[in-house]
């Protein structure tokens, strides 16, 4: 066991394949936690199950995305698949005999991806409770949210609340934290727009960690810009999204826009920048690839310390509730 005092706990759901900005914006901030934490990083394929999927696509994204948060550097965490870890679903069911319809009605995430849609899922309404499970099982005393998990970490504090006053106080109330702030990559194409992994596989605006140079180097020669000119018109400013996202990758990159007067520039620096980043990712993730055992040993060793982690807070949930 870790004699880390603290344990972080985050899971990324593998609808698409990771890009620069998962890479900048939450892997490195990940990777850096695990000299003070113990680390449990999860890929959250039940998620995934809540919207229409390929189930070979999901099972290859597991598996990519896998390999590159080892590649990431997070080989000091408990790395697992989600849905290796029975727990998860099955606190998911007791904690939803604790939720009330209403604090589900007011989910934003579900009314926004609902909209304009025939039908959804039931799991789609119900996995903000799924995603409580997957925090009360490790009992973290803080979690680190960005605003737009705020309302279902809410959501996981009232559920805690709930059951510990109903039938005992099993459940460790987290805390919410802000955390660090990340490099925030936007779209390329789309400037205004975070950079998203669920986009089109070609999509023009998105850099994806397994893009080969040539294609990073074409989409980022392609990223919008603005019609200035002018010694000053490479800066950083609200008014100019594009120019701006890309001085905060070429600063995020280890890059510097000293000097840099046009976009033409601007962009060949950007893109020397992120392919110097991505290489050596690139290259440990072929390593890996091309181990596929060393990779199934590591997530087999992970789900079984989850396991044995949340063993004892499933029970406990059980017993409380007459089980």
């Amino acid at each position: 066991m870790s004699s880390r005092p603290h344990r972080n706990l985050s899971l990324l759901k593998p609808t698409g394949q990771l890009t620069l900005g998962n890479l900048l914006g939450a892997l490195r901030p990940m990777a850096a936690a695990q000299t003070e934490a113990d680390c449990f990083y999860g890929i959250a394929d039940l998620h995934s199950l809540t919207v229409p999927h390929d189930p070979p696509r999901l099972r290859e994204l597991v598996r990519e995305t896998a390999t590159l948060l080892l590649a990431a550097g997070l080989d000091e965490s408990t790395l697992f698949v989600q849905s290796r870890v029975p727990a998860h679903a099955q606190l998911a069911y007791l904690l939803e005999c604790t939720a009330h319809t209403g604090e589900l009605n007011r989910m934003i995430q579900f009314k926004e991806k609902g909209r304009g849609v025939d039908s959804t899922r039931a799991s789609l309404y119900t996995y903000p409770v799924l995603m409580a499970a997957d925090i009360l099982l490790y009992r973290p005393h803080r979690v680190p949210v960005g605003d737009d998990q705020r309302q279902h970490v809410e959501l996981t504090r009232d559920l805690a609340l709930r059951f510990n006053h109903a039938y005992g106080p099993v459940f460790t109330v987290p805390e919410i934290t802000t955390p660090p702030v990340g490099a925030r990559v936007m779209d390329l194409a789309e400037p205004t727009s975070k950079m998203g992994k669920s986009g089109l596989d070609d999509s023009a605006g998105i850099v994806r960690l397994l893009d080969p140079p040539d294609v990073v180097r074409r989409k980022i020669a392609r990223a919008v810009t603005d019609s200035e000119t002018g010694p000053d018109a490479v800066r950083a400013d609200p008014a100019k999204p594009g120019v701006t996202n890309l001085l905060e990758i070429l600063v995020a990159c280890g890059g510097s826009a000293a000097g840099l007067t046009t976009y033409g520039a601007l962009k060949r620096s950007v893109a020397d920048a992120v392919v110097a980043e991505l290489e050596p990712l690139q290259k440990r993730y072929a390593e890996l690839a091309a181990d596929p055992a060393y990779v199934d040993g590591v997530l087999r060793t992970g789900a079984a310390r989850c396991r044995e982690v949340t063993a004892p807070v499933l029970a406990a949930a059980e017993s409380a509730m007459g089980l």
